[in-house]
């Protein structure tokens, strides 16, 4: 498998973990920042509504950057949000983080999913493309 293929696996772990990780600390931090759980429950929600967002705004304004260099971009926002969340003095600062991390998801998986198709050889593909797409049609319509 190519390099690039397992840093775009080790990347996309990271995104998909940081989405769903906090939902098992959200009482430690309701307590460590003084809110209720419901509150620190946002935390969730506005990361999901930086996902809703950013994916189709930071789409199309990013229409005529390289995808090397959009994916490079998408992966920085998403660790300065991250380390500015680790280091969040109150909860205001942690609903800023969580929002600004969440608004390079969903644009990420977009691009390192075409990204990792490309580098998979067509004779190694178990599946032709229209086979791949049979599971997404039968999903869209349920």
């Amino acid at each position: 498998m190519p390099l690039a293929l397992w840093a775009l696996t080790i990347s996309a772990f990271a995104v998909g973990t940081t989405e769903f990780v906090i939902v098992g600390l959200l009482p430690t931090i309701a307590a460590d920042l003084g809110v209720s759980t419901p509150s620190a429950g946002l935390l969730v929600s506005l990361y999901a509504l930086g996902v809703t967002i950013g994916a189709p705004v930071l789409t199309a304004m990013a229409d005529r950057v390289p995808r090397k260099t959009l994916l490079l971009l998408l992966l920085a926002l998403f660790t300065i949000g991250n380390a500015y969340a680790a280091f969040a003095p109150d909860y205001n600062s942690l609903v800023a983080a969580r929002f600004i991390t969440g608004l390079a998801h969903g644009v990420f998986f977009a691009i390192a999913s075409t990204i990792a198709t490309n580098l998979v050889e067509p004779e190694k593909e178990r599946w032709s493309p229209k086979r791949k797409a049979r599971p997404l049609r039968w999903c869209s319509l349920a």
